[in-house]
C-alpha cells in the first residue's frame, strides 16, 4: 500500500465522532494549558495521562488526545508570551523577543494572529514531511551520536551569539550565566556537588520552569511596579485583531526556512523546539540584509520565524518516536510511555503491524492543526483584551499565576524564594541592557552540550579528534564556520 491509502487509513480512524472529540477537546485543553505560564506541554500530557488510560480509551484514541494537548499547547505558549512577556515554556522564549514588543506598541492583536497563522503552516509543512520523508529521516536521526550532538549544540550557540540585540558580548555574557546555571547540581559522571552551596534543594540541579518564570514573570512584574513608582504606567491600546495579506507575503519565506529547519531538529532526538526557535531566529536575522537591527524591536519576521519553526519541531518529534521507539522531546517521551502503558512497543514495525494507531495519529494532527487555527483566531479578540487591564489589577493576576504554577511542580516553598531572587537578579539584567533569552537557552542547551561531551570523550577515552569523526560532523562544524564568518564578509561587502 502506498503513503495515500495509508493517509486514507489514517483519516477513516481519525474522522469517527470519538476521535474527533478528543481531538477538539485535546486542542482546546492544549490551548488552556500553553496558555498559563509554568505549565507547558509536559506537565499538561503528564496530568491528562492517568485519566486516558483509566476511562479505558481505546489506545489510538489515547494518543490522540494526548497529541492534541501537545501541539494545542505549543499554539497556546504564545499567548502569554507576546500578551505579558511570559513564556510558557521553552519553545516560546524566543517569542517574546519581537512579539511583546508589537504588543507594547498596541499590536497584540495583529501580533497573535500572525503567529497563529505561522504556527498553522509551519505545523502543516511538518506534517507533510513527515508523511513524505519520515523513514528516510529515521535513518539520519540514528546516525547522530554524542559527537553530532556536541556540534550541533556549537551551532545553536554560535547562532545565539548574533541572535539577540546589537551587542553580541552581552549577548555571550547571558549565555555563560545560563551555562553555570546548567551546573548546578550533581554531577551525573562522578557524583560530586557542583555549585549548590550546601543547598539539598539543589542537588538535583536548578529547574528550568522557575529559572524561566522567575527570570521573565517575575521581572517584568518589577517593571511594572517600577513604571507605577513613576506614575508612567499606560494602558496598552488593543489595536487590530488580523493579520494582512501584505504581513503573510513579507514572511512566507520565513515561515518556509523555518519549518524546513524546524522540522529537521525536531526530528533529532533530544533537541527540541527551544532549540529549533532559537536557530530559526538567528538564520532569519541573517537573512534580514541589513535591517537585523529591527529584529527584538517588534519585527514580524522575528515572530513568525520562531513560531513556524517550534510547531514544525513538534510535528518533527513524532518521528524518532514511532519509527526508532526513541523519544524526541520530553513531551514525547511521555506519549512514549503511554504507548508502552497499552503494551504497544514503537518502531519500525509500527507502520506496518498497526498502522491504524500510527497513521490515525498523523491524520488526527493535521485536523487538530486546522480545528486549532479555527478555534484560535476568532479568540484573539477576547485574548488581546488582556492588555486593556489596568495594570494595577494586572500585576497581582501575573503574580498569582507564576506563583501557583510554581508551587505545583514540587509543592516546595524554596522555589517560589528562589524564583524571586531569580527575579530580582533578571531585573537587574534588564536594566543594565542584557536579554534574557540567551540565559535561558543557555541552560537548555547547556546540559545537552555537557552530557553528550562527556559521553564522546568517554567513548573515545578522552580523545577529542572524535568530535571530528564522520560526515556529520564535519558538516555541522563547516555551518559553525559560516555561521560566524558569512555575516562579517556581507559587511566586508557591503562597504
Amino acid at each position: 500500500m502506498d503513503v495515500f491509502h495509508y493517509l486514507a487509513l489514517g483519516f477513516s480512524v481519525a474522522l469517527t465522532p470519538l476521535n474527533l472529540g478528543l481531538v477538539l477537546a485535546g486542542c482546546f485543553i492544549g490551548t488552556l494549558i500553553g496558555s498559563l505560564p509554568g505549565i507547558g506541554p509536559i506537565n499538561g500530557v503528564a496530568i491528562l495521562l492517568p485519566l486516558a488510560y483509566s476511562v479505558g480509551l481505546p489506545p489510538e484514541s489515547a494518543l490522540i488526545l494526548l497529541a492534541g494537548v501537545y501541539y494545542g499547547a505549543e499554539y497556546g505558549g504564545r499567548i502569554s508570551s507576546i500578551l505579558l512577556n511570559v513564556p510558557g515554556d521553552a519553545g516560546a522564549i524566543m517569542t517574546t523577543l519581537d512579539g511583546y514588543p508589537m504588543a507594547k506598541r498596541g499590536e497584540g492583536g495583529r501580533a497573535l494572529a500572525l503567529s497563529a497563522v505561522s504556527s498553522f503552516f509551519g505545523s502543516m509543512g511538518a506534517l507533510l514531511l513527515m508523511v513524505i520523508f519520515a523513514p528516510l529521516l529515521s535513518k539520519l536521526a540514528i546516525q547522530f551520536g554524542p559527537s553530532e550532538y556536541v556540534w550541533l549544540m556549537i551551532f545553536a550557540f554560535t547562532c545565539l551569539a548574533t541572535m539577540v540585540g546589537k551587542r553580541p558580548i552581552k549577548t555571550i555574557v547571558g549565555v555563560v550565566i545560563g551555562l553555570l546555571l546548567a551546573t548546578v547540581g550533581i554531577d551525573s559522571g562522578t557524583g560530586i556537588l557542583r555549585f549548590t552551596m550546601g543547598i539539598p534543594n539543589l542537588f538535583d540541579g536548578v529547574d528550568f520552569l522557575v529559572v524561566v518564570i522567575g527570570m521573565f514573570a517575575i521581572s517584568e512584574v518589577l517593571i511594572l511596579l517600577e513604571s507605577w513608582a513613576r506614575n508612567d504606567l499606560k494602558l496598552t491600546p488593543v489595536g487590530k485583531s488580523f493579520v494582512s495579506f501584505a504581513d503573510l507575503m513579507a514572511v512566507k519565506w520565513v515561515i518556509f526556512r523555518s519549518t524546513i529547519s524546524g522540522f529537521l531538529i525536531g526530528v533529532l532526538p533530544g533537541t527540541g523546539a527551544s532549540i529549533a526557535s532559537a536557530v530559526a531566529y538567528g538564520t532569519e536575522k541573517r537573512f534580514a540584509e541589513g535591517k537585523e537591527e529591527h529584529f527584538g524591536q517588534g519585527d514580524i519576521r522575528g515572530l513568525a520565524a520562531p513560531e513556524a519553526a517550534n510547531n514544525a519541531s513538534a510535528a518533527g518529534s513524532m518521528v524518532p518516536m514511532l519509527t526508532l521507539g526513541i523519544p524526541g522531546s520530553g513531551t514525547t517521551a511521555i506519549l512514549l510511555g503511554a504507548l508502552l502503558m497499552f503494551n504497544i512497543t514503537p518502531g519500525p514495525l509500527l507502520f506496518e503491524q498497526q498502522p491504524n494507531i500510527a497513521w490515525g495519529l498523523i491524520a488526527s494532527m493535521f485536523i487538530g492543526n486546522i480545528a486549532l487555527l479555527v478555534m484560535n483566531l476568532p479568540l484573539i479578540g477576547l485574548f488581546v483584551r488582556l492588555l486593556s487591564i489596568k495594570q494595577s489589577y494586572l500585576v497581582p493576576v501575573i503574580v498569582m499565576l507564576t506563583f501557583v504554577g510554581i508551587y505545583s511542580i514540587h509543592g516546595d516553598t524554596f522555589d517560589l524564594f528562589f524564583m524571586i531572587v531569580l527575579g530580582v537578579f533578571a531585573f537587574i539584567l534588564r536594566k543594565l541592557g542584557f536579554s534574557l533569552a540567551p540565559v535561558i537557552l543557555g541552560l537548555v542547551l547547556g546540559k545537552v552540550l555537557e552530557e553528550n561531551l562527556r559521553r564522546a570523550l568517554s567513548i573515545s577515552g578522552g580523545d577529542w579528534f572524535i568530535l571530528f569523526d564522520g560526515a556529520i560532523t564535519y558538516v555541522l562544524a563547516i555551518a559553525t564556520v559560516l555561521a560566524i564568518v558569512l555575516p562579517k564578509v556581507m559587511k566586508l561587502r557591503k562597504k
